[in-house]
């Protein structure tokens, strides 16, 4: 409904107001997010304070509504887009990205059907082809967007399971789970708990567990060994880029190894996947293209406004059987797969056009630069932070992730609490090779050697008041 109030006489339905008012509120925001201290300065009770908690019995203008919005949420919001911003792989907005973002949102495009809205496929269709040529993945892959890793992981390992059980000679669609083979879910030790998640809901229960080495990376004898002790239908879940240390999984050999088996590999690479972007980083994911089915994220590394999963998999017909929904209303084409085929959803928004904008706006080189640059700056507080006294750098940095620690878990707890305090740097505590530890994970494309010079001194301020209070 659109109150009279918000109708200009010559039967305008009002947008220019709100959307000034919301331009100028996101204008502050973000001219502000480099400087501004990264935590939240007031908790929800407050902000629900501050928007009022009865709804009121008439409307306001739209114009207030949006200003009302900005000024009581803005204290309780989180600069995840701060370039000193490590608590979680969180890459901030690229300004191309953010201003196609608000076309999807002001076209509102449901982009399930290709007859419904060609052009918003269009567009995701090209963001798709260009991300497989850009990692190095099989062309004639298929791929989905959905709103993260988890649903990412989702719909690859959808596929997974039902062309597992179809080679068994189950289907799975009309049959159902009940009665079925056994499937052997596997995993390393060290892999993100998303996986398990995923596995939960497509009822494949708990995942069996197999070793991992010192960097968190899956043991390739030890996944021989646990294969070679049963039978039946597998998936195997390898990991580009381990939460803690960055490091990537021997693709060529335990892919092998898997395929040997039988097994489907699927490859967990929310942020690790775009060093296969980068010339200088490739070798980390040497083999990774003979796997079955690859995730990541593009509102990490590529900087896309959250939320942006990817799902690829390199046998589009099992993604389509496994994920596609009839319906006699739904008009389908003969030009290829529809976008309801490759995700969970039949309604969405058009989540790819943003990175249709970024990797349009950089290139091959430009993705190549913004991921080297993320390593770069990695390696840049790894070395600082390193050598300040009493710190410990415990990963070997080949990539965007830097564990520290110091001499006992109290002391590195005390760290990040400190950080956190000060705001100009958050770097969250994690727990790691039975240490705590403070975890930096370098996703924003502004982190600089400007902002890591930044980044080292304020450890080194945080680790001064540490130690001052004992």
């Amino acid at each position: 409904m659109v109150f009279s109030h918000d109708r200009h006489p010559d039967g305008d339905p009002g947008y220019d107001a709100p959307l000034d008012v919301a331009a100028r509120q996101a204008r502050a925001w973000l001219s502000g997010i480099r400087e501004r201290p990264i935590p939240p300065r007031i908790g929800s009770d407050e902000v629900k304070d501050r928007l009022g908690r009865s709804l009121p019995e008439s409307g306001e203008p739209a114009a207030d509504v949006i200003e009302r919005l900005a000024e009581g949420v803005e204290p309780g919001l989180i600069a995840t887009g701060s370039p000193r911003f490590y608590g979680w792989v969180i890459g901030g907005t690229q300004p191309v990205a953010l201003a196609a973002d608000w076309l999807v949102s002001a076209w509102d495009q449901n982009t399930g059907l290709r007859t419904i809205t060609p052009g918003a496929v269009a567009v995701e269709e090209l963001a798709g082809e260009w991300l497989v040529d850009l990692l190095g993945l099989p062309a004639d892959s298929e791929v989905g967007f959905t709103t993260g890793a988890t649903t990412a992981q989702f719909s690859c390992m959808a596929a997974a399971r039902d062309e597992v059980l179809r080679r068994a000679g189950w289907d799975v669609e009309t049959a159902g789970l009940a009665g079925g083979p056994a499937i052997r879910f596997i995993v390393g030790a060290e892999r993100h708990g998303t996986v398990d998640l995923a596995g939960r809901y497509l009822g494949l229960g708990s995942p069996t567990v197999v070793a991992s080495d010192e960097q968190g990376c899956i043991r390739v004898d030890a996944l021989r060994q646990e294969l070679a002790s049963g039978s039946g239908p597998a998936i195997v879940l390898l990991q580009a880029g381990n939460i803690h240390s960055g490091a990537f999984d021997d693709f060529a050999a335990a892919v092998a190894v898997a395929h040997e088996a039988g097994a489907w590999v699927h490859v967990d690479g929310a942020f690790g996947l775009w060093a296969a972007a980068s010339p200088s980083l490739r070798h980390l994911v040497t083999g990774m293209a003979g796997a079955d089915s690859w995730s990541t994220d593009a509102h990490k590394t590529l900087s896309v406004p959250y939320d942006c999963g990817i799902a690829i998999v390199r046998d589009g017909r099992a993604m389509h059987r496994a994920l596609s929904v009839q319906a006699s209303y739904l008009q389908a084409t003969r030009f290829g797969a529809e976008p309801h085929e490759k995700v969970p959803e039949l309604s969405r928004r058009a989540r790819g056009i943003p990175t249709w904008a970024v990797l349009r706006s950089l290139g091959r080189t430009g993705v190549a630069r913004l991921v080297d640059g993320l390593a770069d700056a990695a390696r840049g507080i790894a070395d600082g932070v390193g050598r300040l006294p009493g710190v410990e750098v415990l990963n070997d940095v080949v990539f965007t992730q830097v564990c520290i620690a110091l001499d006992d878990d109290r002391a590195t707890a005390a760290l990040s609490e400190r950080l956190w305090s000060d705001g100009e740097v958050l770097a969250m505590t994690s727990r790691w090779r039975d240490r705590a530890v403070v975890r930096f994970s370098v996703s924003n494309w502004g982190t600089d050697a400007s902002q890591v010079s930044r980044t080292v001194a304020a450890v080194a301020r945080a680790l001064d008041e540490v130690r001052s209070t004992g």
